[in-house]
């Protein structure tokens, strides 16, 4: 059924994720606008997000709704997952924990309870947070102002993570899209011929965040300096598409770039581009372009461990929650959503919204959790920290793993598991550190929510295979 029902290509390119939502949001009862006349959107790629929860049918024909299915026995789950934490593989510290998505029942610990390193896991804590404080249709302004002097304007950052210095495709779906500063570019040639104005000086402001720029990891190219104002995430090469060189000042070299680009548009920019602030008060935009909805730029972080979106999105909750727009804010603020939301905090500390810090401490029970509020139907607000769940074997961080069987000898590149489209989930990968939290369609039809946390290991195949192991257990078994 996996394999008949999961598109090899990836979500981005299948739309998958596009149609996923809109499911979603029938089944929640969110309207959304539409996609733009004439632009055909596709089906979903995968087994439903909610298969587990839903009745009806998947493409395999009629699939059993959770609540007319027995749950797993914690003596069943046990007995399945117990002897694989004991593979050597995990590590020191070896904890997690399966909760029956419709109950919200623990079915099986194993000192779920304790706080250990995360790593990437943590951008399920900071994609709750954002959509708790914003909302999924929330969308990140980057805009041009009138300056304080004749012909002066400035190129102002709100924070988008997505922005980019390519040209927005034809008929692009603005749902599943990044904002462009051509199109910024072109907005504000226009709206300045509008004016009679020709020549310009242009500053940048990237006053919205405040504190450090760098990650306290440092210079790394898992992640760009973090300002209001970058474009294609800082990169030195735009077309790279994994850890890559960063700019040392991506909101320079962005100004720069839409000052080139008013170039081309006719709008002659004088003299340097330099650091500014907008002016006082409130001011109409000559141009702005959004990003896309902050649902898709939590699906896009989660299928992909995007450290830039998510140190992003960190600072945009904190916006919504009133904290200072730093990293040191942006823990804050996920951890005030969280509370107001009762997760489990006892042991936790936030200190990124991505999980490259390695001090920061999450639990199973705490990862579980945010997944089974992801999976309620009181929270449709949440539902993309959902669709955003690599598939395994087949997108984002899973795309390479769940493959040749659950043996001691899988390997990349070989057939599928019996797993592989049933599983998604989120990877988390340090050095000495691994884990693995999402969603799983038992045996018998129902979903699950799991998390599994290792520290001290030493083979990260090996333990991503251990991790795998476990995740497989679970999707295999009716366990009662």
């Amino acid at each position: 059924m996996a394999l008949a029902s999961v598109a090899a290509a990836g979500p981005w390119q299948s739309g998958q994720r596009t149609a996923e939502r809109r499911a979603a949001d029938r089944r929640d009862g969110i309207r959304r606008p539409g996609p733009p006349p004439g632009l055909a959107l596709p089906s979903a790629a995968a087994p439903p997000v909610l298969t587990g929860l839903d009745a009806g049918t998947t493409s395999a024909g009629p699939a059993p709704a959770g609540p007319d299915v027995p749950a797993p026995t914690t003596q069943g789950l046990a007995d399945a997952t117990g002897p694989l934490f004991d593979d050597p593989a995990l590590g020191g510290t070896r904890t997690g924990a399966v909760l029956d998505a419709g109950t919200g029942r623990l079915l099986y610990g194993h000192d779920q309870d304790t706080a250990s390193a995360p790593a990437s896991t943590t951008k399920i804590a900071t994609a709750t947070a954002a959509l708790e404080a914003l909302g999924p249709g929330h969308r990140i302004a980057t805009r041009v102002l009138p300056g304080a002097g004749p012909g002066a304007i400035v190129l102002v950052g709100g924070g988008d993570p997505t922005l980019t210095a390519s040209p927005t495709p034809a008929g692009a779906d603005p749902d599943a899209t990044p904002a462009s500063l051509v199109t910024l570019a072109a907005d504000t040639a226009k709206a300045l011929r509008a004016r009679r104005t020709t020549e310009v000086t242009l500053t940048y402001d990237t006053s919205l965040y405040t504190g450090p720029l760098l990650h306290p990891i440092g210079v790394n190219d898992n992640i760009a300096p973090v300002t209001a104002l970058m474009a294609d995430e800082g990169r030195t090469d735009p077309a790279s598409t994994e850890d890559a060189p960063r700019q040392a000042d991506p909101a320079a070299s962005a100004a720069r770039t839409f000052a080139t680009l008013l170039g081309r548009d006719g709008i002659t920019v004088r003299g340097q581009v330099k650091p500014g602030s907008a002016p006082a008060g409130t001011h109409a935009p000559l141009a702005q372009v959004l990003s896309m909805p902050l649902s898709a730029l939590v699906e896009r972080m989660l299928t992909n461990s995007d450290n830039d979106i998510a140190e992003a999105l960190a600072r945009q909750a904190a916006l919504g929650t009133g904290t200072p727009v730093s990293f040191t804010g942006g823990a804050q603020a996920i951890r005030e959503q969280l509370t107001r939301l009762r997760m489990p905090l006892a042991g936790t500390v936030f200190d990124d919204g991505s999980g490259l810090d390695r001090d920061d401490r999450l639990t199973p029970d705490l990862l579980a959790h945010l997944l089974l509020d992801s999976a309620s139907p009181a929270h449709p607000e949440l539902r993309s920290v959902l669709s955003g769940l690599p598939v395994a074997g087949f997108t984002g961080t899973l795309a390479d793993r769940f493959q040749s069987g659950e043996g001691d000898t899988a390997a990349a590149g070989g057939p599928p598991s019996s797993a592989a489209g049933l599983v998604r989930a989120k990877t988390g990968t340090l050095t000495g550190v691994n884990t693995l939290a999402g969603t799983v369609v038992d045996g018998d039809g129902r979903l699950l929510v799991f998390a599994f946390m290792t520290s001290g290991t030493t083979d990260p195949d090996a333990a991503q295979g251990a991790l795998d192991r476990l995740a497989s257990a679970v999707a295999g078994c009716g366990c009662r």
